[in-house]
Protein backbone atom coordinates (compact mmCIF):
# COMPACT_ATOMS: atom_id res chain seq x y z
CA UNK A 1 0.00 0.00 0.00
CA UNK A 2 1.32 3.47 -1.03
CA UNK A 3 2.33 6.38 1.79
CA UNK A 4 1.13 9.11 1.89
CA UNK A 5 3.41 12.15 2.03
CA UNK A 6 0.97 13.67 5.17
CA UNK A 7 2.31 12.05 8.02
CA UNK A 8 -1.29 11.47 9.73
CA UNK A 9 -2.38 9.26 7.04
CA UNK A 10 0.72 7.47 6.61
CA UNK A 11 0.20 6.41 10.31
CA UNK A 12 -3.32 5.42 9.58
CA UNK A 13 -2.56 3.15 6.76
CA UNK A 14 0.11 1.77 8.30
CA UNK A 15 -1.54 0.44 11.38
CA UNK A 16 -4.77 -0.57 9.38
CA UNK A 17 -3.22 -2.16 6.53
CA UNK A 18 -4.83 -5.77 7.53
CA UNK A 19 -7.99 -6.35 8.36
CA UNK A 20 -8.67 -6.82 12.64
CA UNK A 21 -11.02 -9.39 12.33
CA UNK A 22 -8.37 -12.30 11.98
CA UNK A 23 -6.18 -11.32 15.08
CA UNK A 24 -7.04 -14.13 17.35
CA UNK A 25 -7.78 -16.89 14.64
CA UNK A 26 -4.23 -18.37 15.24
CA UNK A 27 -4.38 -18.48 19.09
CA UNK A 28 -7.98 -19.95 18.89
CA UNK A 29 -6.98 -22.89 17.10
CA UNK A 30 -4.04 -23.27 19.43
CA UNK A 31 -6.10 -23.39 22.58
CA UNK A 32 -8.63 -25.88 20.73
CA UNK A 33 -6.18 -28.44 19.72
CA UNK A 34 -5.00 -28.76 23.78
CA UNK A 35 -8.62 -30.28 24.34
CA UNK A 36 -11.05 -29.28 27.05
CA UNK A 37 -10.62 -26.68 29.19
CA UNK A 38 -11.71 -26.67 32.65
CA UNK A 39 -11.88 -23.87 34.99
CA UNK A 40 -11.47 -23.91 39.18
CA UNK A 41 -15.09 -24.79 39.66
CA UNK A 42 -14.88 -28.01 37.24
CA UNK A 43 -16.75 -26.20 34.84
CA UNK A 44 -15.84 -26.90 31.49
CA UNK A 45 -14.98 -24.01 28.91
CA UNK A 46 -15.15 -23.53 25.18
CA UNK A 47 -11.93 -22.80 23.55
CA UNK A 48 -13.28 -21.35 21.12
CA UNK A 49 -15.65 -19.02 22.66
CA UNK A 50 -12.76 -17.97 25.52
CA UNK A 51 -10.54 -16.96 21.77
CA UNK A 52 -13.12 -15.21 19.94
CA UNK A 53 -11.81 -12.03 18.64
CA UNK A 54 -13.65 -8.53 18.38
CA UNK A 55 -14.75 -7.77 14.78
CA UNK A 56 -15.08 -4.03 14.19
CA UNK A 57 -17.19 -2.76 11.62
CA UNK A 58 -15.32 -2.38 8.38
CA UNK A 59 -14.80 1.20 7.21
CA UNK A 60 -17.12 3.04 4.59
CA UNK A 61 -17.32 6.23 2.71
CA UNK A 62 -19.81 7.28 4.90
CA UNK A 63 -17.81 6.59 7.99
CA UNK A 64 -14.75 9.00 6.05
CA UNK A 65 -17.70 11.92 4.91
CA UNK A 66 -19.58 11.86 8.55
CA UNK A 67 -16.08 11.71 10.26
CA UNK A 68 -14.36 14.70 8.83
CA UNK A 69 -17.58 16.80 8.56
CA UNK A 70 -17.92 16.23 12.05
CA UNK A 71 -14.24 17.57 12.54
CA UNK A 72 -14.16 20.35 9.95
CA UNK A 73 -17.56 21.36 12.42
CA UNK A 74 -16.01 21.92 15.44
CA UNK A 75 -12.59 23.70 13.48
CA UNK A 76 -15.34 25.98 12.24
CA UNK A 77 -17.12 26.60 15.31
CA UNK A 78 -13.79 27.21 17.05
CA UNK A 79 -12.80 29.26 14.67
CA UNK A 80 -15.64 31.71 14.18
CA UNK A 81 -15.93 32.02 18.00
CA UNK A 82 -11.86 32.68 17.95
CA UNK A 83 -12.49 35.49 15.10
CA UNK A 84 -15.00 37.69 17.04
CA UNK A 85 -13.04 37.33 20.43
CA UNK A 86 -10.13 38.71 18.57
CA UNK A 87 -12.45 41.18 17.66
CA UNK A 88 -13.64 42.21 20.77
CA UNK A 89 -10.03 42.66 22.18
CA UNK A 90 -7.51 42.66 19.81
CA UNK A 91 -4.69 41.60 22.12
CA UNK A 92 -5.44 38.59 21.96
CA UNK A 93 -4.56 37.91 18.33
CA UNK A 94 -0.89 36.62 18.94
CA UNK A 95 -1.21 34.60 22.24
CA UNK A 96 -4.49 32.49 20.74
CA UNK A 97 -2.74 32.20 17.25
CA UNK A 98 0.50 30.55 19.08
CA UNK A 99 -1.57 28.68 21.71
CA UNK A 100 -3.50 27.11 18.58
CA UNK A 101 -0.73 26.56 16.37
CA UNK A 102 1.64 25.02 18.91
CA UNK A 103 -1.57 23.04 20.35
CA UNK A 104 -2.44 21.89 17.13
CA UNK A 105 1.19 19.94 16.07
CA UNK A 106 1.83 18.75 18.96
CA UNK A 107 -1.28 16.71 19.05
CA UNK A 108 -0.64 15.89 15.03
CA UNK A 109 2.89 14.73 16.84
CA UNK A 110 1.08 12.67 19.60
CA UNK A 111 -1.35 11.12 16.94
CA UNK A 112 1.50 10.82 14.22
CA UNK A 113 4.25 9.33 16.55
CA UNK A 114 1.73 7.92 19.08
CA UNK A 115 -0.18 5.96 16.52
CA UNK A 116 -3.22 7.50 17.86
CA UNK A 117 -4.83 8.62 14.71
CA UNK A 118 -7.80 7.06 15.49
CA UNK A 119 -8.80 8.65 18.50
CA UNK A 120 -11.76 10.76 18.37
CA UNK A 121 -10.59 13.09 21.67
CA UNK A 122 -7.04 13.84 19.83
CA UNK A 123 -8.76 14.56 16.47
CA UNK A 124 -11.57 16.67 18.08
CA UNK A 125 -8.83 18.41 20.40
CA UNK A 126 -6.84 19.25 17.36
CA UNK A 127 -9.83 21.01 15.63
CA UNK A 128 -10.42 22.70 18.56
CA UNK A 129 -6.73 23.86 18.83
CA UNK A 130 -6.62 24.73 15.37
CA UNK A 131 -9.55 26.98 14.86
CA UNK A 132 -7.87 28.98 17.31
CA UNK A 133 -5.25 29.16 14.79
CA UNK A 134 -7.55 30.14 12.07
CA UNK A 135 -9.71 32.24 13.70
CA UNK A 136 -6.84 34.52 15.13
CA UNK A 137 -4.67 34.44 11.86
CA UNK A 138 -7.95 35.42 9.56
CA UNK A 139 -8.28 38.51 11.83
CA UNK A 140 -4.83 39.22 11.32
CA UNK A 141 -4.62 38.99 7.30
CA UNK A 142 -8.36 40.64 7.02
CA UNK A 143 -8.29 43.66 9.34
CA UNK A 144 -4.67 44.24 9.83
CA UNK A 145 -2.37 43.02 6.96
CA UNK A 146 -4.92 44.02 4.07
CA UNK A 147 -5.93 47.14 2.79
CA UNK A 148 -8.25 48.57 0.42
CA UNK A 149 -11.67 48.48 -0.25
CA UNK A 150 -11.92 44.57 0.44
CA UNK A 151 -13.77 43.86 3.73
CA UNK A 152 -12.56 41.10 6.07
CA UNK A 153 -15.85 39.14 5.57
CA UNK A 154 -14.84 38.90 1.58
CA UNK A 155 -11.44 38.37 2.12
CA UNK A 156 -12.15 35.11 4.04
CA UNK A 157 -14.83 34.04 2.05
CA UNK A 158 -12.87 34.01 -1.25
CA UNK A 159 -10.31 31.91 0.88
CA UNK A 160 -12.76 29.62 1.97
CA UNK A 161 -14.46 29.22 -0.97
CA UNK A 162 -10.65 28.69 -3.13
CA UNK A 163 -9.96 26.43 -0.67
CA UNK A 164 -13.34 24.19 -1.19
CA UNK A 165 -13.05 24.96 -4.76
CA UNK A 166 -9.21 23.01 -5.04
CA UNK A 167 -10.29 20.17 -2.34
CA UNK A 168 -13.57 18.97 -4.84
CA UNK A 169 -11.57 19.90 -7.28
CA UNK A 170 -8.64 17.45 -6.75
CA UNK A 171 -11.63 15.06 -5.62
CA UNK A 172 -13.17 14.56 -8.92
CA UNK A 173 -9.38 14.45 -10.81
CA UNK A 174 -8.77 11.65 -8.24
CA UNK A 175 -12.10 9.99 -9.29
CA UNK A 176 -11.60 10.01 -13.05
CA UNK A 177 -8.21 9.26 -13.21
CA UNK A 178 -6.50 12.36 -14.43
CA UNK A 179 -3.75 11.97 -12.70
CA UNK A 180 -2.36 8.50 -11.00
CA UNK A 181 -0.91 8.27 -7.90
CA UNK A 182 2.15 6.10 -8.17
CA UNK A 183 5.17 5.27 -6.33
CA UNK A 184 6.88 8.11 -8.65
CA UNK A 185 4.34 10.73 -7.94
CA UNK A 186 4.52 10.03 -4.17
CA UNK A 187 8.25 10.00 -4.30
CA UNK A 188 8.18 13.67 -6.39
CA UNK A 189 5.58 14.80 -4.01
CA UNK A 190 7.83 14.27 -0.93
CA UNK A 191 10.16 15.33 -1.96
CA UNK A 192 8.74 19.21 -2.99
CA UNK A 193 7.21 19.10 0.29
CA UNK A 194 10.78 18.39 2.27
CA UNK A 195 11.96 21.23 -0.06
CA UNK A 196 9.28 23.57 0.72
CA UNK A 197 10.07 22.83 4.74
CA UNK A 198 13.34 23.24 4.53
CA UNK A 199 12.99 27.27 2.63
CA UNK A 200 10.27 28.01 5.47
CA UNK A 201 13.02 27.01 8.18
CA UNK A 202 16.10 28.53 6.21
CA UNK A 203 13.73 31.74 5.46
CA UNK A 204 12.72 31.78 9.28
CA UNK A 205 16.27 31.90 10.51
CA UNK A 206 17.41 34.13 8.43
CA UNK A 207 15.06 36.62 9.24
CA UNK A 208 16.10 36.77 12.90
CA UNK A 209 19.42 38.35 11.32
CA UNK A 210 18.02 40.84 8.60
CA UNK A 211 14.66 42.51 10.25
CA UNK A 212 12.56 38.89 9.43
CA UNK A 213 12.94 39.79 6.05
CA UNK A 214 14.58 36.20 4.99
CA UNK A 215 14.48 35.50 1.75
CA UNK A 216 11.52 37.22 0.85
CA UNK A 217 9.54 34.41 0.97
CA UNK A 218 6.74 36.37 2.97
CA UNK A 219 7.28 39.70 2.08
CA UNK A 220 4.35 39.88 -0.78
CA UNK A 221 6.81 40.56 -3.41
CA UNK A 222 7.21 38.52 -6.16
CA UNK A 223 8.66 35.73 -5.06
CA UNK A 224 6.58 35.62 -2.35
CA UNK A 225 3.88 35.24 -4.56
CA UNK A 226 5.35 32.17 -6.31
CA UNK A 227 6.36 30.32 -3.35
CA UNK A 228 2.65 30.68 -2.23
CA UNK A 229 1.35 28.88 -5.16
CA UNK A 230 3.99 26.31 -4.98
CA UNK A 231 2.26 25.57 -1.86
CA UNK A 232 -0.75 25.72 -2.85
CA UNK A 233 -0.05 23.47 -5.75
CA UNK A 234 1.19 21.19 -3.00
CA UNK A 235 -1.69 21.06 -0.68
CA UNK A 236 -3.90 20.38 -3.86
CA UNK A 237 -1.56 17.39 -5.37
CA UNK A 238 -1.61 15.95 -1.72
CA UNK A 239 -5.64 15.32 -1.37
CA UNK A 240 -4.80 12.85 -4.23
CA UNK A 241 -2.33 10.69 -1.76
CA UNK A 242 -4.61 11.34 0.98
CA UNK A 243 -7.69 10.35 -1.26
CA UNK A 244 -6.09 6.89 -2.54
CA UNK A 245 -4.86 5.95 1.05
CA UNK A 246 -8.63 6.55 2.87
CA UNK A 247 -9.59 4.84 -0.96
CA UNK A 248 -7.29 1.61 -0.04
CA UNK A 249 -8.00 1.35 3.70
CA UNK A 250 -11.83 0.91 2.88
CA UNK A 251 -11.22 -1.78 0.54
CA UNK A 252 -8.78 -3.37 2.57
CA UNK A 253 -11.55 -3.86 5.09
CA UNK A 254 -9.90 -1.26 8.16
CA UNK A 255 -12.16 -0.72 10.99
CA UNK A 256 -13.92 1.89 10.79
CA UNK A 257 -12.27 3.79 14.16
CA UNK A 258 -9.82 4.62 11.04
CA UNK A 259 -11.73 7.30 9.59
CA UNK A 260 -11.48 9.51 12.33
CA UNK A 261 -7.51 8.92 11.19
CA UNK A 262 -8.29 9.80 7.62
CA UNK A 263 -10.25 12.99 9.16
CA UNK A 264 -7.59 14.31 10.54
CA UNK A 265 -5.01 13.57 7.77
CA UNK A 266 -7.66 16.03 5.32
CA UNK A 267 -8.30 18.52 8.08
CA UNK A 268 -4.06 19.18 8.33
CA UNK A 269 -3.70 19.87 4.47
CA UNK A 270 -7.38 21.88 4.29
CA UNK A 271 -6.00 23.79 6.74
CA UNK A 272 -2.94 24.27 5.58
CA UNK A 273 -4.07 25.16 2.08
CA UNK A 274 -6.64 28.15 3.16
CA UNK A 275 -3.72 30.00 4.89
CA UNK A 276 -1.85 29.34 2.11
CA UNK A 277 -4.48 30.83 -0.01
CA UNK A 278 -5.41 33.56 2.45
CA UNK A 279 -1.94 34.64 2.30
CA UNK A 280 -1.69 34.71 -1.27
CA UNK A 281 -4.90 36.82 -1.62
CA UNK A 282 -3.74 39.48 0.94
CA UNK A 283 -0.38 40.16 -1.19
CA UNK A 284 -2.68 41.12 -3.39
CA UNK A 285 -5.19 43.37 -1.37
CA UNK A 286 -2.07 45.08 0.52
CA UNK A 287 -0.84 48.10 -0.07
Amino acid sequence: MRESSNPVMRGVVRDNQAPTGYAGFGAGAAAAGQGAMWNQQGQYVDPYAQQAPSVSRQLTIDDVVTKTAITLGVLTISAIATYFLVHSNEALASPLMLVGAIGGLILVLVASFGRKQDNPAIVLGYALLEGLFVGSISFVFANWVVSGDVSAGALIGQAVLGTFGVFFGMLLVYKVGAIRVTPRFTRMLFAGMIGVIVLMLGNLVIGLFNGGEGFGLRNGGPLAIIFSLVCIALAAFSFLLDFDAADRLIRAGAPERAAWGVALGLTVTLVWLYVEILRLLSYFNSD
